[in-house]
């Protein structure tokens, strides 16, 4: 790692990042890796802005044999300590380079120009051989029609495969392919164009790399592992390391070692455990305490560092927003309410992703999660089934937003009534939060099915009403403290604050022959059965061991008759 002047956010391309002595991390021990792979081809999935552009250029760099002086460039950094067997790939091979990050249109006629688009100018870099002998006459027309963008879909399909053969033919040297963000026009076209674009994509990566005799190494990054069957058919040259697998798994990314660096070379006083806090959690392989850099970078650099959501401003994050709000989507919501509680869930992650999958089978959103970064594993339990939690509080922001958008869109609460509501609770205002909170339940928990698991059904309501305040609190649910188990517990970080310990009942609802008196004695029973069961079981041990004096404990029963919450006063 080199420290440097100025640390240039955005810019991927190696080259200009060292000749500009800008800040580095350095990740060339990445170039070894990649030569000493077996396999000729390797894809390697990350979440976006995880650096994989920056790695890609990195190796354009170091393979590419049409620059001159480029050994230069990693004179100073780690690569330059391999053995000989690495170092003698330096400079020695023509490269291929595509980056389809932009091939993203509403329509499949504008995303394949984009795509034609990148290809033209990939020949154009290699212009060179149209000028000389290598090329044949009729080859020649081949080239011009390509750089014209007038080939055919076809003739577009296989131009890779043509190419690595002119190479080869000019420089007798095997060539490199690297393509960058690959199934980004995938992604765009799913519930679009997805037969179109994946029967290019399918017929383009098949002419580049299977059975490529000119082909040295070829590297592919992009978010999703898509099915071998779509896009990868018959590669048997093949090798995917995704965030599941060990090789790799610390060259995207920061290492905590990296993290603290750059700190320290930038001067950040800022307390690291809050750093750690906002964007670490990330598992990739066998390595743990992977942080965003985008969010690490984008902080460093901010005048008054400040914490924000950096990483999730990137994407718009539908995807999350659709199934929160997708009426028939109730297990999904209720397993992100315990991760928003800091709970673990188990999964099933599928290794071959296939988007026209995600209509029928719902559980592949837990896979899409996990290898677009909003979700990290924790622990593999058998060969499909991983621990799962929200990775860092950045991400968890994002979950909470969602949250409360569902909230305010599918159960039209709106948003400053659940902040006043959540204030009254907060501020041990208990007559005024239940006033609150019965309007917005009698307003909304029709939505819920609360003959199965009752208590339940109100927890997650409950969790998800809080969620507006995550910023100010840790939200737990269901975990052990003391001699049992509390509902909700919500621990401040400012310990000058209330801390909160629930436990919710539910009972019948007034019958038509019980009397108000007999109802109400009835709801009282209940309150005192939950307070003494928060005492009895000292639910509250947990606020005590954070620093929250027992004076600034709220304890609070709800007992819910119906949907109408009655609160212990």
């Amino acid at each position: 790692m080199k420290k440097v002047k100025e640390l240039n956010i955005g810019y991927s391309d190696f080259k200009n990042v060292i000749e500009n002595d800008n800040y580095f991390v350095d990740k060339s021990l990445f170039i070894e890796e990649v030569i000493k792979s077996q396999k000729a081809v390797l894809l390697l999935p990350r979440p976006r802005r995880f650096g994989k552009t920056m790695n890609l250029s990195m190796l354009k760099y170091f393979f590419d044999k049409n620059e001159q002086g480029n050994e230069n460039l990693f004179k100073h950094l780690k690569i330059s300590q391999s053995d000989e067997n690495v170092k003698k790939h330096l400079g020695k091979y023509p490269v291929i380079y595509m980056s389809f990050k932009d091939a993203m249109a509403n329509t499949w006629d504008e995303t394949q120009a984009y795509l034609k688009n990148e290809i033209a100018g990939t020949y154009n870099s290699h212009y060179y051989l149209y000028e000389s002998d290598a090329l044949r006459p009729h080859e020649k027309t081949k080239f011009e029609k390509i750089l014209n963008e007038e080939a055919s879909v076809a003739e577009f399909a296989s131009a890779v495969k043509q190419l690595c053969e002119y190479l080869y033919r000019y420089h007798n040297e095997n060539i490199v392919i690297l393509i960058d963000e690959y199934d980004a026009p995938i992604q765009s076209g799913y519930n679009k164009y997805y037969d179109e674009v994946v029967s290019f994509m399918r017929n383009l990566m098949s002419g580049a790399f299977k059975d490529n005799i000119f082909l040295f190494k070829g590297v592919i990054t992009g978010i999703l592992r898509v099915s071998k069957e779509s896009i990868f058919s018959g590669l048997n040259n093949i090798s995917v390391h995704s965030i599941l697998e060990e090789e790799f798994s610390d060259r995207f990314g920061f290492t905590e070692t990296e993290v603290k660096r750059i700190l320290k070379d930038f001067n950040v006083k800022t307390d690291f455990s809050d750093i750690k806090y906002w964007y670490d959690g990330y598992k990739i392989g066998n390595s743990t305490n992977i942080y965003n850099p985008w969010s690490i970078l984008n902080y460093v650099v901010g005048k008054n560092k400040e914490f924000n959501v950096f990483w999730a401003n990137t994407s718009s994050n539908e995807l999350i927003k659709h199934e929160i709000q997708n009426k028939d989507a109730e297990y999904f919501r209720q397993e992100i309410l315990k991760l928003l509680s800091n709970k673990i869930i188990v999964e099933e992650l599928e290794p071959n992703f296939v988007f026209p999958d995600l209509k029928r089978r719902k559980s592949l959103l837990w896979t899409l999660l996990t290898l677009t970064g909003y979700l990290t594993t924790k622990k593999k339990i058998s060969l499909y089934n991983y621990e799962l939690c929200i990775p860092n509080y950045e991400i968890k922001t994002i979950f909470q937003k969602a949250i409360v958008e569902w909230f305010e869109a599918d159960l039209k609460v709106i948003k400053s009534r659940l902040e006043i509501t959540t204030n009254y609770l907060i501020n041990n205002l208990p007559d005024k939060f239940e006033h609150g909170f019965r309007q917005i339940m009698g307003d909304t928990f029709s939505y819920y099915d609360t003959e199965k698991n009752p208590e339940f059904a109100y927890q997650a309501y409950m969790l998800g009403l809080l969620a507006i305040i995550g910023d100010d609190y840790i939200i737990k649910s269901n975990r052990e403290s003391g001699e049992g188990r509390y509902d909700i517990m919500l621990i401040p970080h400012d310990k000058s604050k209330y801390g909160i310990i629930m436990e919710i009942k539910q009972i019948d609802k007034q019958s038509s022959k019980e009397t108000k008196q007999k109802f109400t004695q009835r709801i009282n029973r209940t309150l005192e059965k939950a307070m003494s069961q928060i005492i009895k079981n000292k639910y509250y041990k947990e606020l005590i061991e954070n620093k929250i004096k027992e004076n600034r404990i709220i304890k609070l029963p709800i007992v819910f008759a119906g949907k109408i919450p009655y609160v212990k006063k």
